[in-house]
């Protein structure tokens, strides 16, 4: 990981590019954050940077939080996180981390908490079927049905659908497309949806997917008996 930021996400919009294609777009507030610590891999076996964002009261931290931000006299903040970063060697305790370290043309993979459903039965959580509506079916029509026999293996197999809490689960959005910086307004879009809901906190940092465009030789036969034997 190379590049890394906080943000908040703002809503969705939609932009125009040079042709006129509509691109639908996630404004997000990105930073600017602050080094809280430093981890070395000569005193802790790895290199990371851990960021504060979004300023808040004392009296809404814990003693232990508002000595670790003191260690640092770092401004109280209300969200920490850890980034493994290549190279922590330009960075420093209290330096601050703003939006123009993405560039257009980047791609990002934004990690954030979905909007929660909350209990959701199968068809709204796995999209499971309804069950027969005629012939004496009901009023089951929206029950999850036979989960296996009842001899053998007299039990229900681990991974099954069944209803339950849906949504409020981290989920990362990979491969997206930074469509503009600002870093005056500490602002970045991105192309597409990102999850969570508008004001959740999502954290944004360069893709693990390794983007390669494969040329396909495709081989023509001009034999007319082969062509001919293929049909």
């Amino acid at each position: 990981m190379k590049k890394a930021i906080i943000g908040k996400k703002v809503g969705m919009t939609q932009i125009f590019d040079e042709n006129g294609k509509v691109i639908p777009v996630t404004v997000i507030e990105a930073g600017p954050c602050v080094v809280v610590q430093k981890k070395t891999d000569e005193k802790d076996g790895y290199n990371a940077l851990q960021l504060g964002y979004e300023d808040v009261k004392e009296k809404k931290l814990t003693k232990p939080e508002l000595g670790h931000l003191k260690k640092a006299e770092v401004a109280p903040k209300k969200h920490l996180r850890e980034f493994r970063l290549e190279d922590c060697s330009t960075y420093n305790v209290g330096d601050e981390v703003k939006a123009d370290v993405f560039a257009e043309g980047d791609k990002v993979d934004v990690t954030g908490i979905s909007k929660g459903k909350g209990y959701a039965g199968v068809i709204k959580r796995w999209n499971a079927q309804r069950t027969p509506t005629t012939h004496g079916g009901g009023p089951v029509h929206r029950h999850a049905g036979s989960m296996g026999s009842g001899t053998d293996p007299s039990r229900i197999f681990k991974g099954k659908i069944g209803a339950g809490h849906m949504g409020a689960e981290q989920v990362t959005v990979q491969n997206l497309d930074v469509v503009k910086v600002d870093p005056e307004l500490n602002m970045i879009v991105v192309k597409g949806a990102i999850p969570g809901p508008k004001g959740g906190i999502v954290y944004i940092k360069n893709t693990v997917k390794n983007n390669r465009v494969k040329n396909a030789v495709v081989t023509v036969s001009t034999n007319p008996q082969k062509a001919s034997a293929r049909r």
